[in-house]
């Protein structure tokens, strides 16, 4: 008997007295005898891995459960989609009472798919796919901001509010969850709308779904805007070291983020003797150039002037 079937016992009477060996055929999931031909089992499960791949187009064409569930579908992509031919499987045209019976579950399926509710979903996580691509938000993000919305559908935060701006809230709450560095200004030019909507409903959205957010790490920015300026790779790594003996000297506590970065970026910049002017700096950040000289102060005065080589 093979070793690794756990089925029930095959008596050959071709081998009598002899072990049998099983023969495995993956594509009908059956086992048979090799000698006689006998099939043991029918459809075996296939225990091996769902995909190996790691594109979409490989991963649907080979997936054998279809697309992954998510929350940024108005129906967690788990819907159903009756096809419009009126034919079975086997290509062969319904019969009149058949033909009637599908057209009813169509349109049931296609009501059910306009409740207000889904519609109002469908809207905004039509927006969401494209704040994604915009802002390059990585799937948590998206998920999150989306698992966010959901709530504020559930405590109807958002009735008589505008989709978009709820929205763009909900997905400045889901980059402050998930650290990702993007500002309530980074999402208001990208959507178009004003800076003070988006955090009106924000601070709303914090208070009525009792959202427990953390501050942004400034290295998070300090990437950003040493590429955004032209920046050296050793102005980032200056800036990161000033960033961290900053911190130890406790000069971060209660500070911008963004305000951070600016300044040890533009300081790192001065240390290394690159011509890139402090308004430049200022605006990239978005950040007036007085917060960089007071802050730039505040550091030389705690006496970390140069920056120790690596």
């Amino acid at each position: 008997m093979n070793e690794g079937f756990d089925g029930k016992e095959h008596n050959c009477k071709n081998n009598i007295g002899k072990d049998v060996l099983l023969i495995s055929d993956s594509n009908t999931g059956e086992i048979m005898c090799s000698s006689c031909g006998q099939v043991i089992t029918e459809n075996i499960a296939e225990l091996g891995p769902e995909y190996t791949t790691q594109s979409g187009e490989d991963y649907m064409s080979k997936s054998r459960t279809g697309r992954k569930s998510t929350l940024a579908f108005n129906d967690m992509g788990l819907s159903t989609i009756i096809q419009q031919t009126d034919k079975d499987a086997t290509g062969r045209n319904l019969s009149g009472e058949m033909k009637r019976t599908f057209y009813r579950l169509r349109m049931w399926d296609k009501n059910s798919k306009a409740l207000p509710g889904h519609r109002n979903m469908q809207k905004a996580f039509t927006l969401l796919e494209g704040l994604k691509s915009k802002l390059s938000l990585t799937d948590a993000a998206v998920e999150q901001a989306a698992y966010i919305y959901r709530k504020t559908l559930a405590k109807k935060i958002g009735k008589g509010r505008s989709i978009p701006v709820i929205l763009s809230a909900c997905v400045y709450a889901s980059c402050r969850l998930t650290n990702t560095p993007r500002t309530i200004q980074d999402i208001s030019d990208v959507t178009n709308l004003r800076r003070t909507s988006i955090h009106r409903i924000y601070r709303l959205l914090v208070r009525e779904l009792d959202l427990t957010l953390e501050t942004y790490n400034p290295v998070s920015f300090i990437t950003r805007i040493t590429t955004e300026v032209g920046g050296s790779e050793k102005t980032k790594r200056d800036a990161v070291k000033l960033l961290i003996k900053a911190e130890e000297l406790m000069i971060t506590s209660g500070k911008n983020p963004i305000a951070m970065a600016a300044t040890v970026v533009y300081l790192a910049i001065l240390e290394n003797e690159e011509k890139i002017s402090q308004a430049h700096v200022s605006k990239v950040a978005n950040i007036s150039s007085v917060t960089i000289r007071n802050l730039s102060k505040k550091i030389k005065d705690a006496k970390i002037k140069r920056v120790q080589p690596l």
